[in-house]
């Protein structure tokens, strides 16, 4: 974001207090960090991630950012981060899919009564903004985790409309490469460790984002959607094989590999895994507004007809939006890597 674009920010959080609820992954930290730059009050960063909280503290380090142990799933512990707060973005979530298959009732209890649970608080307290953080894995959802975060996108959109106190609205993502449930990660770790890299589906395609351009995203979307609406950004997808490329060659330098003896495995698509993946439904694209980089959904369309751009249906799946190049993805590495590990460590 250019300093332009920081100044025109800055008018929606200077001098507010801001709850982070997941405040200790990617996307939070990174969220942290912007928000120092916009002269807040008051930065609360609210997780049940001990260890995380610990290595944050050390990560960022300011008189502005209050550091809270606490669950989504726990109404007191809520009530106590929120109290005061103008501004509430809503991170917390169980992300990692194949965890979510076999644990459903806790996806259950996090993503959707957690989100719940935030919603009230937030009205109770008269929170001016609340924007809840979502995925491409909402859309035509096939695992439980994809359907929790569905279900709790129309549980933010409902409460759009039971209140005209708190503006209500949702940011969808594609995959935030470096976060937690990250293939890059796998892959990193396969590649430290001297193992082959293990590919799903060779055919598989992904919506692929920096954390720093999914907190930007995240900022923005005050700006931008109103109560009830989803924000998108536009982004490119990747093959898996690309990005298992990029990879080889990136971290193979970072661990002194040769690339050439990094082998590719192939294990097949795992439960709840899409070939390919969509950052909206045909639906919703009926009544869609093209903003030039972000794309602002309607969850309830009533168009007969597509409203976006040729360009804009083509971000309905992740086989038809334009691909990055093995160049892009090693930027992207590079940008992620090239912070600090904490992003890492505790995202």
């Amino acid at each position: 974001m250019t300093s332009n674009g920081r100044e025109t920010m800055r008018p929606f959080y200077q001098g507010k207090t801001v709850l982070v609820t997941g405040g200790t992954g990617s996307i939070g930290l990174e969220l942290v960090r912007l928000l120092l730059q916009y002269h807040t009050k008051e930065i609360r960063v609210f997780t049940n991630d001990e260890d995380g909280l610990f290595r944050a503290s050390n990560f960022i380090q300011s008189t502005k950012v209050t550091y809270l142990l606490g669950d989504v799933r726990e109404p007191h512990s809520i009530e106590r981060a929120i109290k005061g707060c103008d501004i509430v973005f809503h991170t917390a979530a169980l992300k990692h899919v194949d965890f979510c298959e076999v644990n459903p009732y806790e996806a259950i209890s996090t993503n959707i009564m957690g989100t719940q649970n935030m919603i009230e608080a937030a009205m109770s307290n008269y929170v001016r903004h609340f924007v809840f953080i979502s995925t491409d894995k909402a859309v035509n959802p096939v695992s439980t985790m994809g359907a929790t975060k569905l279900l709790g996108e129309r549980l933010v959109a409902s409460a759009a409309k039971r209140t005209s106190q708190t503006v209500f609205s949702t940011v969808r993502f594609g995959n935030v490469l470096g976060s937690r449930g990250s293939v890059v990660l796998i892959f990193e770790r396969e590649i430290r460790l001297g193992k082959p890299i293990t590919i799903t589906d060779p055919r598989m395609t992904r919506f692929i984002m920096a954390p720093s351009d999914a907190s930007k995203l995240v900022l923005k979307s005050i700006e931008l959607a109103k109560s009830g609406e989803i924000l998108v950004l536009k982004m490119k997808s990747a093959r898996i094989l690309d990005l298992a490329e990029a990879c080889k060659v990136f971290f193979a330098k970072i661990y002194r590999k040769n690339p050439r003896d990094i082998m590719l495995k192939v294990i097949g698509a795992q439960p709840g895994e899409k070939i390919h993946e969509e950052l909206m439904t045909y639906d919703e694209a009926l009544t869609a507004r093209d903003l030039g980089d972000y794309i602002v959904l309607n969850p309830h369309p009533h168009r007969k007809e597509p409203h976006l751009a040729s360009g804009g249906k083509r971000m309905l799946a992740s086989n038809l939006a334009p691909k990055a190049s093995k160049r892009e993805i090693l930027t992207m590495l590079s940008e992620l890597y090239n912070q600090d590990s904490v992003h890492r460590s505790t995202g």
